[in-house]
């Protein structure tokens, strides 16, 4: 074992370089480690509330300033351990294909597998455990996207990547196809170098999403993405918006899958996160079959688990209102055409004024 370290006067160099072994091991891709100064981010944050962006996600001004500032969530906290795991299952060629495929429905990549908040926080906690190990108790809390932490802009500060203008974290040598986690610690350690925007003038991602979400560049009216519109929303899709979302049935990726430097993005080698049940090749109208019982068992211990049934067929009946024209997907809607749900009845309904010709999309 490691030579035990004293908390009170650790090698703080050769513990942050320690901390980046250790967590290669573990499986991250990447550790920074950076400061609790995010007053820049604290005042995009309420610029971008003051606009109304985050429309019904309430969660995002909940807890006042304790986003912003580590030491208010976590009292003690001094330094911030940012990790990133690759998540990109596949060929990317490969999902580029399938959007707005006429009969089969697009899962945002990082769904297809296992839940990664329970893949990433078991790491974290194992990377604090090693850091006990060598310098005694450690005052620590870990976050998976689970918290009220600003994830993207502590990465930033730790050098893993710049925030693009889709608001996602990009690392020029691994593109953007990766999860974050963050370990607040009670120790001060040597902070990284923080990343700064290489976007340039490339617009790609604007240009090229389907609902024109992000408004301006590093700027995402969360009520216009496709993410927020199926993930999110909880009631009913605007109308305008359901022609727009096409094939998506969770999620979107438009703006990752047309990001230049996803060229550099390689594929996990991950496990947990291989596609479950053929969610990256399976057509609209199986995935519509679904009964509650089938849906519960094969999105066990997936993200996909927190929409819902009645949403999951919800963002489906959009999508089948948005495919090919067949008496096959008429009659998948029609056997849905009177359930429990007002939610899932208007949507199947509006489906089935798309399927005969009626428009109903403005």
């Amino acid at each position: 074992m490691d030579e035990v370290i004293q908390k009170d006067k650790p090698d703080q160099q050769q513990l942050a370089d320690d901390i980046r072994r250790w967590g290669d091991e573990l499986g991250f891709q990447q550790v920074g480690i950076s400061d609790i100064d995010l007053s820049q981010a604290e005042q995009r944050l309420a610029d971008w509330l003051e606009h109304d962006y985050q429309g019904e996600m309430g969660y995002m001004s909940r807890h006042g300033l304790k986003r912003s500032r580590p030491e208010m969530l976590v009292p003690g906290t001094i330094s911030v351990i940012s990790v990133r795991m690759d998540y990109f299952p596949q060929d990317q060629q490969i999902a580029t294909d399938l959007l707005d495929h006429p009969s089969k429905g697009y899962v945002s990549r990082y769904a297809l597998g296992r839940d990664y908040h329970k893949v990433m926080r078991s790491r974290l906690r194992a990377l604090a455990k090693r850091i006990e190990e060598k310098i005694g108790p450690l005052g620590h809390r870990v976050f998976v996207d689970s918290a009220p932490v600003l994830e993207k802009a502590l990465a930033e500060k730790a050098g893993l990547g710049w925030i693009g203008k889709h608001t996602n974290l990009i690392n020029r040598d691994a593109g953007s196809w990766f999860f974050l986690g963050e370990l607040y610690i009670d120790i001060a350690l040597p902070a990284d170098p923080s990343e700064t925007s290489h976007c340039g003038t490339c617009r790609a991602c604007m240009d090229v999403c389907p609902t024109d979400a992000i408004v301006a560049p590093y700027q995402v009216d969360a009520r216009r993405c496709i993410s927020y519109l199926t993930i999110e929303l909880k009631g009913e899709i605007p109308l305008p918006h359901r022609k727009l979302i096409g094939n998506r049935i969770y999620g979107c990726d438009d703006c990752q899958l047309f990001c230049p430097w996803n060229k550099f993005a390689t594929q996990t080698a991950e496990k947990d996160f291989a596609p479950r049940h053929d969610l990256d090749d399976q057509e609209l109208v199986h995935l519509f079959s679904w009964s509650e019982t089938e849906w519960l068992e094969k999105t066990e211990g997936s993200a996909i688990r927190r929409i819902g049934y009645d949403q999951w067929l919800r963002n489906i009946a959009v999508a089948l209102g948005n495919a090919e024209k067949s008496a096959h997907v008429v009659d998948a809607l029609l056997a849905k055409q009177n359930t429990d749900s007002q939610l899932v009845n208007d949507h199947v309904q509006w489906a089935l004024d798309q399927q005969s010709g009626e428009s109903n999309s403005e």
